[in-house]
């Protein structure tokens, strides 16, 4: 099977609407990050950083990479389990101070997230902002993780985790906005209401039933990597599910085209392109 050809069974993938129709709203595209976007979780990839800048005691990178793994199987129903994984990095978090964060996150960015980027979801980045639509990350890893991260894929905007920084520059241990569950759908409805972004003509691309809420924002919804809760509601509802496998060693250029267009050039482009003639052969094979 092509890296980004649907799992068995599936609709097919699409591209459209790659262009409005004359006088909508624009639309946007709402990505997940972890397991959708990159091939692995962002705050477990930061840990060890973190560990070695002596923020984090080794027995915290453990508790975070099960404080994660609740996370992932706990499934859109549980709120406790969100509850307590967000009550837990806001604590681990107080008294860090937010500069050394950055400074660490931008230091080790090319080595930990720059190689995990699936080149499908790459490729499809790229054709999302040729369509002019805006490019969103959408992820409960902090706002200080995420952010860089999106300037690296040329998102135009993220919505992530913002923890709460004191006069003193350090974490309070108090978390502002937690981006996960109904949040992030609450989120997206207000970057819409801000932007005039017509949700209908929207994508929202995830791997997770965490983020039924999200994709159910969108006129567009589509299973990426679905774990068996999402790939069972992706069956239910008829939304696309598509496997991304091929992580991209994508490097910023001092010059010259974006990250993404050079990523999106190479093997990217060409599973874009596969699908594109499957969609394009399976609706000659309907009508003849």
């Amino acid at each position: 099977m092509n890296a980004a050809e649907p799992v068995s069974g599936s609709p097919a993938l699409s591209l459209e609407p790659v262009t409005a129709p004359s006088g909508a709203r624009p639309g946007a595209v709402f990505f997940d990050l972890d397991k959708t976007v990159i091939a692995k979780a962002s705050t477990l990839a930061f840990s060890r950083p973190l560990y070695r800048g002596g923020l984090l005691a080794r027995r915290d990178v453990l508790k975070v990479a099960y404080s994660h793994l609740l996370f992932r199987l706990g499934g859109s129903g549980d709120e406790g389990q969100m509850a307590r994984t967000r009550d837990y990095v806001a604590e681990l978090s107080r008294g860090w101070p937010a500069d050394e964060v950055r400074a660490i996150v931008d230091e080790t960015l090319e080595e930990l997230i720059a190689p995990a980027v699936y080149a499908e979801a790459a490729a499809l980045i790229e054709a999302h902002r040729s369509a002019g639509r805006a490019v969103v990350l959408v992820s409960a890893s902090g706002e200080e993780m995420v952010a860089p991260i999106g300037r690296m894929l040329g998102a135009t905007d993220v919505i992530a985790t913002r923890m709460r920084i004191g006069e003193d520059g350090r974490y309070t241990g108090e978390i502002d906005f937690y981006a996960a569950g109904p949040a992030k759908a609450e989120a997206i409805h207000v970057f819409a209401a801000e932007r005039g972004i017509d949700l209908d003509a929207s994508f929202a691309y995830s791997d997770s039933i965490t983020d039924e809420p999200m994709l159910r924002t969108v006129g567009f919804p589509r299973a990426v990597n679905p774990d068996r809760g999402l790939r069972r509601l992706a069956l239910e509802e008829g939304w696309p599910q598509l496997t991304f496998r091929r992580p991209v060693a994508l490097r910023q250029p001092l010059s010259g085209p974006s990250p993404l267009k050079v990523a999106a050039a190479g093997v990217g482009v060409a599973a874009v392109a596969y699908v594109i003639w499957r969609v394009v052969k399976e609706r000659r094979l309907r009508t003849a």
